[in-house]
């Protein structure tokens, strides 16, 4: 819970106030002074008797009670400062903007576990260290500019970055973006990201809180707390948009199967966020957009009609759309002839719904309304509208601002004169409170991006059944490491995903009687070395008893090799289905297709556990060699639901097992019949 006295406090002290504007402990001051705050302002300066207009007291010992303080004084005079606020002037809200704690060095950090302790023990809450400031409607704490007016439907942003803060606010505002509030969380010594949803989630209104949260991190400290809340946000109606930044180098985990090379530290936040149904972003440009098309109506469908005066914008839009896996569909018929009977000569409305360079906006309000009103496979309008300087779109956009007003479809204003019609433009954004997509690229991606991001998955989810008593016996008899066939064949078993008939054999003439029970042809593979294929340790096709004693002399003389595998040899494609356990996010499974290849096409999609075979067969759909599963050229197809069964089982498997830290199962055959693994391995981890 975050304390009243930072979100709304009746008076506030500045610790190390400034009449020098240009620094932290004077900018804030003033920011304070202008916003809407209108409880007692205190300030703290042992140089001042008076700053910026506000009677100054020397030290913090001498205020009277006072609910919130923002500090901005050197790191190491920062604790005990904490402590005369929190144990004797009855402050619970704590804003330190202060740098030198744990982001410097250990000391740095030692002050902050002091600080925390201490404003633990009065149930109060802090913003930072280390961090650029808070602000809501009732005040500003924040020391950095631009300072956006702020308006209740406004975006909830919060930044584990100060500096990126300010460049996300300046493009924003800059195309009619509004904020709600700002937490800029810093070190998140105490308060972080994951706790400031928590806070929007459990005070949620739906008559006073705002829809669109933004959020900039650059580290999930606590992805089960982030899941739970975003979930529960969007299922209440809001709408988040995050950049997760860092993620480009692998995690440090050694790769000692496919799946650890498969499991980096940006696949794991992608599973983390489509399962809270969280829209990815990737640049600034992108998550402000994301955001503004947020604060517009809810686009239902993927059928977009884009209007233009100019061709160049429309294809460009068109063509990342219909990329993007929306569509820009065909406009035709009875009331099609009767629109482009309204537009001068050589106007087309099949859409692009081009109204040429001389369009008006009596024009533009009739192609409104036919989208509105005739066409029903249009779910939104983009409207392209510039000017090449030779005369001013006030008209244009006025009629813009009012079929926004009226229409049930959502309608995305694209006004690229930025400079050749600015004025119009800041009066669209500035007096009739609106968002420019300055870019239609841009924006078209941003479109698409929420449009593919999923909804959230349940939270409670119902799994294939499987065998949890006879998982655990073999979990609980295993050492660490990796467990031997006899137990891999009785783990997976028991969580009912079909396996080839096996048989491990470490004596010739157990290998002679297999083949003799079970027919041919048959596989023979090493047990012992990790990489089979690498050491020569794999026979396909053996078709008769000679071979198999040719073989099994070969194999078992291979250096690591112990015993030998034999298996009826299979057919079918290949696919894959692994499980890596991560310390903070639990279980991910990966599935896609499988084989040699699986480290060189990466064709795969990855989930965190729990995952359903609904959800599977969904993200199956997805890969970009789905085609080969459906079968192509004559090779039969594999039989998607037995799949996405077989991966809801692996889930539900390590669910039973968190023990098992790593797991391929590479490749599975899969046919129309069945999908089969074909070769398993499972490192315990306890």
């Amino acid at each position: 819970m975050i304390a009243q006295e930072l979100l709304n406090p009746k008076s506030i002290v500045v610790v190390g106030a400034s009449g020098d504007t240009h620094k932290p402990g004077g900018s804030v001051l003033k920011n304070l002074i202008n916003s809407n705050f209108k409880g007692e302002i205190y300030t703290v300066n042992p140089k001042e008797t008076e700053v910026q207009g506000i009677k100054c007291f020397a030290k913090v010992d001498d205020l009277p009670q006072v609910d919130c303080a923002i500090i901005a004084i050197a790191a190491k005079y920062c604790p005990a400062t904490v402590n005369t606020l929190a144990f004797e002037k009855g402050t619970k809200g704590f804003i330190i903007v202060s740098a030198g704690f744990g982001e410097e060095n250990e000391q740095g950090a030692e002050f902050e576990r002091q600080i925390v302790e201490t404003i633990n023990k009065v149930g109060g809450s802090l913003i930072g260290p280390n961090c650029t400031g808070f602000l809501n409607r009732n005040y500003c704490g924040a020391f950095d500019a631009p300072i956006p007016t702020l308006d209740p439907h406004g975006v909830d942003f919060i930044t584990g970055s100060g500096a990126t803060a300010v460049f996300i606010k300046e493009y924003g505002i800059t195309n009619g973006l509004t904020f709600n509030s700002v937490w800029a969380v810093g070190n998140s010594a105490q308060v972080g990201i994951e706790d400031v949803l928590e806070h929007l989630d459990t005070t949620f209104d739906p008559e006073t809180s705002s829809r669109v949260i933004m959020l900039y991190m650059e580290k999930v400290g606590n992805p089960q707390k982030l899941l739970k809340h975003s979930r529960s946000l969007i299922n209440k109606g809001c709408h988040i948009a995050a950049i997760k930044s860092g993620g480009s180098a692998a995690g440090s985990r050694a790769a000692s199967s496919h799946t650890g090379a498969l499991a980096t530290d940006d696949a794991v936040v992608d599973a983390l966020f489509r399962k809270a149904g969280i829209v990815r972003c990737h640049n600034r440009q992108e998550l402000t957009t994301v955001c503004a098309i947020f604060m517009h109506p809810e686009v239902k469908g993927k059928n977009v009609a884009v209007i233009t005066h100019a061709g160049g914008p429309a294809v460009m839009l068109t063509d990342v759309l219909s990329n993007g896996g929306m569509d820009v569909p065909h406009i035709e018929g009875p009331k099609a002839d009767e629109l482009l009977a309204k537009l001068f000569p050589g106007s087309s409305v099949g859409n692009p719904i081009d109204f040429l360079a001389t369009g008006t906006a009596e024009q533009l309000g009739h192609i409104i309304d036919a989208c509105e009103n005739d066409f029903d496979n249009i779910d939104c309008m983009c409207v392209i509208f510039g000017s090449p300087g030779l005369f001013p779109n006030w008209e244009v956009y006025e009629v813009l601002n009012e079929k926004m007003k009226t229409c049930r479809k959502p309608i995305f204003p694209i006004l690229p004169s930025i400079i050749n019609v600015k004025d119009e433009i800041n009066d669209f954004i500035n007096n009739k409170g609106r968002i420019n997509f300055p870019e239609e690229c841009i924006f078209g991606n941003a479109l698409c991006k929420i449009y593919n991001t999923p909804k959230p998955q349940p939270e409670n989810v119902e799994l294939p059944k499987v065998d949890v008593a006879r998982i655990r016996k073999v979990v609980d008899n295993c050492e660490n490491g990796y467990i031997g066939p006899d137990e891999i064949y009785e783990m997976l078993d028991a969580a009912g995903i079909a396996q080839k008939q096996i048989r491990v054999v470490d004596q010739k003439q157990q290998a002679l009687d297999f083949a003799n029970e079970v027919g041919y042809p048959l596989v023979m593979k090493v047990v012992g070395p990790l990489h089979k294929s690498d050491v020569g340790g794999v026979t396909l096709n053996v078709r008769d008893i000679e071979t198999v004693d040719k073989e099994f002399d070969r194999l078992m003389a291979i250096p690591e090799t112990y015993a030998v595998e034999m298996y009826p040899m299979l057919d079918g494609t290949e696919v894959y289905i692994g499980a890596i356990r991560d310390e903070k996010f639990g279980h991910q499974v990966f599935f896609g297709l499988g084989g040699i290849f699986i480290e060189v096409l990466k064709d795969v999609q990855n989930a965190i556990a729990p995952i359903t075979a609904c959800e599977a067969k969904d993200m199956l759909g997805k890969l970009r060699g789905y085609k080969i599963l459906e079968g192509v050229r004559g090779q039969q197809p594999v039989n998607i639901d037995i799949y996405a069964e077989q991966v809801a089982r692996v889930s539900a498997l390590v669910m039973a097992a968190p023990e098992i830290a790593e797991m391929d199962l590479n490749p599975l055959l899969g046919n129309p019949k069945n999908v089969v693994a074909v070769d398993a391995r499972i490192r315990i981890e306890k």
